[in-house]
């Protein structure tokens, strides 16, 4: 019983430091890395009204460590008035990322069909990948809101990766994989990924060999970027949360061994 309520008691305080570190706000001093300095520069250096490609490829229990990702370079190519085509190669992802989308887009004012649009999920990824090298229209023909792709203005120059600066796949698994074997190996399309922190390594043959351009992991990773872009969101205070709680557990640790010790050398004494 003893055991029981310590371990609520344990648990209850981590859930309350994580609840008041998430709550506050406090810059935290990161060093942006390369990755994240090249992701930032290439976008800040695009010229106005380029088109982009942005794939929402992941499920909503990444939510917590994607989301700050997504929405830092949303509001970045927004604020560097770049166009953004968004769509899913992951049905989880559709909805989420159509919501993401739009709410970056009216935070800087920007009109559907003319400053961004979503296309929605498609289904046999690797099909709609190639497809789209030769024709976006002809593997969406419309868009998520039933809308004739072909009637919309962004689209109007617009029909394969010829006319596209970069896709970017914000995905929790191997999706973006798939965007660089298909559409840049056999298109030639530069690609970024924007990843949870476990899939980094999974990609480093990708950066190594240059077929990945770059990336933005984690919630560092989304920390580092919002410190190149200059506004705090959340994956500086996800961060800060993350710390607070690996903090805690590192004192969990020497309070245990400390006790554990101490216990030890009282039961060599009695005897």
């Amino acid at each position: 019983m003893r055991s029981q309520k310590t371990r609520w008691l344990i648990y209850g305080l981590l859930f309350i430091a994580i609840i008041i570190s998430y709550s506050i706000t406090i810059q935290l001093k990161v060093t942006p890395s390369p990755f994240v300095k090249k992701t930032f520069e290439y976008m800040e250096h695009l010229p106005p009204q380029s088109v982009i490609i942005i794939s929402f490829d992941h499920e909503a229990s990444s939510l917590p460590e994607i989301k700050p990702i997504a929405q830092i370079m949303l509001r970045h190519v927004f604020r560097q008035n770049i166009r953004v085509i968004g769509m899913s190669l992951f049905a989880e992802g559709t909805a989420i990322g159509y919501d993401m989308l739009t709410k970056a887009a009216r935070e800087f004012g920007k009109t559907y069909g003319e400053d961004y649009l979503f296309l929605g999920f498609k289904p046999q990824y690797i099909s709609a990948i190639l497809g789209m090298g030769e024709s976006i229209r002809r593997i969406f023909p419309e868009d998520y809101l039933g809308n004739r792709v072909d009637s919309i203005p962004l689209m109007k120059n617009i029909d394969n990766y010829n006319s596209i600066a970069m896709v970017i796949s914000i995905a929790d698994g191997d999706r973006a994989v798939q965007w660089i074997e298909y559409a840049g190996a056999r298109y030639d399309q530069k690609v970024i990924a924007g990843l949870t922190a476990a899939m980094i390594t999974t990609y480093d043959p990708y950066l190594n060999s240059g077929q990945l351009y770059s990336l933005v992991g984690g919630l560092r990773g989304a920390a580092e970027y919002e410190s190149l872009y200059g506004k705090l969101g959340g994956g500086n205070r996800g961060l800060l949360a993350q710390s607070v709680a690996h903090f805690f557990i590192i004192i969990l640790i020497i309070v245990g061994n400390i006790i554990y010790f101490k216990n030890r050398m009282q039961s060599k004494g009695m005897k």
